[in-house]
């Protein structure tokens, strides 16, 4: 018998396997009871699922990122498949298949980072191509880069997705500056958009079983303070190569696309964008991520013979994913 992926199971399959948890909550039933609720996963897709009957000690015998062999059944409760165990037991990292739980870049990596490069390459302003050829020389960096998750839940959350995410949002820049030649500075945008993300190589890490999480700096600081350090010390090493100061103006835009491309405070902007290009910057980058971030939801989706998703709390929404299914 073959591996019981995610995306396979049905409703009455009766189920022993290993899954990766997400996530898991304690809580009271309303006559007082405890049950635990979990979300189990591997590359296929997510499973909601339920313990009933449950005890504190049961609880604390596995954590987040943990492997746990699942033994129960899926049922459909108000339309969406879901996990009941009957056993949940933690098995050892040794004893997983790390291709059964790793996801990984859609796209060529390789390819990606040439594409990038060559978009780049095609900047003419001769300080801001300075500083990218800075950047694209340090090999630490681009190993860095390329290997490097955009999230730990909602969107490219793999390896190699920050490469992904900003090879998507520079091309977006590269399709859309050119409608509105007169309003946008197309060499300062696409420059943003390279490096609008880069302090997640610093703010996320593969932890145990290759779990995402984040860094203690990544926790503390977050991915836009430790892209404008990361900026600065850049700014610094071209400045040394070309013996030239580079630009205040052109170094004060830059940092103010790392601090205010979450568009909004609630988001965590410091700023909200106060440029043109900085405002672009914030829709492309919003864009990109939420079409990965529904994607995400389609294939992660447990559900068969249904034209529609799961109802999916993060997004307050079930997806109609049509033809899919």
């Amino acid at each position: 018998m073959g591996r019981q992926n995610i995306n396979q199971l049905k409703e009455t399959d009766v189920v022993s396997e290993v899954y990766q948890v997400t996530d898991k909550t304690l809580r009271p039933n309303k006559n007082g009871n405890l049950y635990i609720q979990f979300t189990i996963s591997d590359r296929t897709g997510t499973l909601s699922g339920r313990f009933w009957n449950a005890t504190e000690e049961l609880f604390q015998t596995f954590e987040t990122g943990d492997f746990i062999r699942c033994e129960g059944a899926i049922q459909r409760y108000q339309g969406n498949l879901q996990f009941i165990a009957k056993r949940l037991t933690k098995v050892p990292d040794s004893d997983v298949v790390p291709d059964d739980f790793a996801r990984s870049a859609a796209l060529n990596t390789g390819a990606c980072m040439q594409r990038i490069k060559e978009l780049l390459h095609g900047i003419k302003t001769i300080d801001l191509r300075n500083l990218v050829d800075c950047f694209l020389a340090d090999e630490t960096f681009v190993a860095r880069f390329i290997a490097s998750p955009a999230g730990v839940k909602l969107h490219h959350a793999y390896k190699g997705g920050l490469l992904e995410h900003t090879l998507a949002t520079m091309e977006l820049v590269a399709r859309i500056a050119p409608l509105y030649p007169h309003s946008l500075n197309y060499d300062l945008l696409l420059t943003g958009a390279f490096l609008h993300d880069v302090g997640k190589i610093e703010e996320l890490a593969c932890g145990e079983g290759n779990n995402l999480v984040y860094t203690d700096r990544g926790q503390l600081l977050g991915h836009s303070f430790l892209a404008a350090g990361i900026l600065r010390d850049k700014i610094e090493e071209t400045e040394k190569l070309t013996g030239e100061p580079f630009p205040k103006e052109t170094a004060m835009l830059l940092e103010h696309f790392l601090i205010s491309h979450h568009g909004t405070l609630e988001n965590g902007s410091t700023k909200l964008p106060m440029t043109q290009e900085a405002m672009v910057l914030h829709y492309v980058d919003s864009m990109d991520a939420k079409i990965a971030e529904f994607q995400k939801h389609i294939l992660d989706d447990p559900n068969t013979g249904t034209t529609w998703t799961n109802y999916i709390p993060a997004i307050e929404r079930k997806l109609y994913t049509g033809a899919k299914k």
